[in-house]
């Protein structure tokens, strides 16, 4: 069970709460927590962090509910991970829009400048009900950024080094003032990297980049359900030199079944009968997704009946047992007969007629409702 504190906690909102009220608890904890307000306060850093998670994953609709439905375990290795908040300047590139012109950048002063994280890479994997069945390991092929190997990703021509931006020393942003506030914006010499390069790497043309393939590998685990999605730490695009790498995050689509529809760990499947079994009785068997199983059909079952297979469904996310199958079965009329199963029927049919005595077909239906 994970020791992290409960995110609705964390703001001091409620399940209920509207992504305003998200947004304004947030807004108050960062401005309480803040670094700079907050000089060498460990203690005040690790809130602030842990405010921002939290933020991040609320103020996100479709995250959000996925933390409703498997709270923690929905962030953690082998589930769907929130944004690596790795140092305090992540956080303000990811959440300094929220405060109207970039609150931590401007309101505290601080720069934006500094070696950039990787981009975050998106995928979708389509998986079979088998392989959720069972979990598996997949292999995805993708293109992405790599560090240029001439250059070692500096952009600059070997031999030749980056220069500090003379405009702004550095810092990758620009002070001016308006009013009683001194505004930071992103250097337009530099845009904000801090850096110049006077010597572009030919093989790169500057930008320190390349484009290459490669494989990642990837474990899913058994009973994962469609819309989750899962962080592969460290396999997104290249960061500038000593910047982390980018994440891959892999949404994860079900391929639908011939036979099987799921409904959380459940199956769901119809078997076709004789009017003969249901009316008799008889044992059938029954497909399921690894194998066949033997069902008993009562004498006198009604067509539509629904029978419970216990544990023949999926695996329960997080290894809590497993699902049942619901199979429904139906009366399959016959095309074809031949001459004996038609006398045979119409036989049936005449017994019928006389067990029913005078009362019509009417009559017969107006007995049944009442």
């Amino acid at each position: 069970m994970s020791d992290k504190r409960d995110y609705y906690e964390v703001l001091g909102v409620a399940r209920d709460a509207s992504e305003d009220d998200v947004k304004k608890a947030f807004r108050k904890l960062a401005l309480k927590y803040h670094p700079d307000r907050n000089p060498g306060d460990k203690e005040a850093e690790a809130k602030f962090k842990e405010a921002a998670a939290a933020y991040e994953v609320l103020s996100d609709a479709q995250k959000r509910a996925q933390y409703d439905q498997f709270g923690h375990r929905a962030f953690e290795q082998g589930g769907y991970a929130g944004q690596r908040f790795t140092n305090v300047e992540d956080i303000f590139s990811a959440f300094g829009d929220i405060f109207g012109g970039g609150m931590f950048g401007d309101l505290f002063g601080r720069s934006r400048g500094g070696p950039r994280a990787g981009r975050d890479l998106k995928v979708v994997l389509d998986l079979t009900l088998e392989e959720i069945d069972s979990g598996v390991e997949k292999t995805l092929s993708l293109k992405r950024q790599e560090h240029c190997a001439p250059c070692k990703g500096s952009g600059a021509k070997p031999g030749t080094s980056r220069t500090t931006c003379t405009t702004c020393g550095g810092r990758g942003q620009v002070m001016r003032s308006q009013g009683l506030f001194a505004i930071s914006t992103p250097c337009p010499r530099c845009a904000g990297a801090g850096q110049m390069v006077e010597s572009p790497c030919t093989s790169c043309r500057g930008t320190g980049f390349e484009t290459k393939k490669a494989d990642v590998k990837i474990s899913i685990p058994p009973g994962i359900e469609e819309g989750v999605r899962l962080r592969i730490t460290g396999e997104g695009d290249a960061g500038d030199p000593a910047a982390p790498r980018g994440d891959l995050y892999c949404s994860i689509r079900e391929v639908q079944h011939k036979i099987f529809q799921r409904s959380g760990a459940d199956l769901i499947t119809e078997i076709p009968v004789s009017f003969a079994q249901v009316a008799l009785g008889d044992s059938v068997e029954v497909p399921t997704l690894r194998g066949r199983a033997e069902m008993a059909i009562p004498a006198g079952t009604p067509t539509g009946k629904v029978f419970r297979l216990r544990g023949q469904g999926l695996p329960v996310l997080e290894g809590r047992g497993r699902g049942d199958q619901l199979v429904r079965v139906f009366v399959e009329v016959p095309k074809k007969l031949n001459d004996k199963q038609r006398e045979l029927l119409k036989q049936f049919a005449e017994i019928e007629k006389k067990s029913a005595g005078d009362k019509s077909f009417f009559d017969r239906i107006v007995a049944y409702f009442n």
